[in-house]
């Protein structure tokens, strides 16, 4: 029973990936960690030998249970690497403000000189 639950389930988030990256919604280079964490979880859930050697050999007594440390692992994975995207988008976010500020901050001293210079002529 738990083999077929996680096929449909690793089916089910193959197919809302595939369609998440179609209407644009998920960039393809995010999507290969989704799609790698649903291809292992996959391969184990069908592949029931595989899961049961690697599972013994990392030490872990119950075998179906690897599979959730699988995906826990690609979920940290995926966490991590969305830190850093937030991370790096955040300080560019950053420095966007203040180059429109400093932006702004020109453009308004410039009608300054422009309403001088226009009171002046008139």
């Amino acid at each position: 029973m738990f083999r077929v639950i996680s096929i449909v389930i690793a089916i089910v988030l193959f197919v809302m990936v595939i369609d998440f990256i179609r209407r644009g919604l998920l960039k393809e280079k995010y999507a290969v960690l989704w799609l790698a964490a649903i291809g292992a979880v996959g391969i184990f859930a069908v592949w029931r030998g595989l899961l049961d050697r690697v599972a013994s050999w990392v030490g872990v007594a119950y075998p179906p249970s690897f599979l959730f440390l699988i995906g826990l692992v690609f979920i940290l994975m995926i966490l991590l690497h969305f830190s850093v995207v937030i991370s790096i988008l955040t300080e560019r976010n950053k420095n966007l403000a203040q180059e429109v500020a400093l932006l702004k901050a020109r453009v308004d001293e410039m009608d300054k000189k422009g309403a001088a210079a226009g009171k002046e002529e008139g």
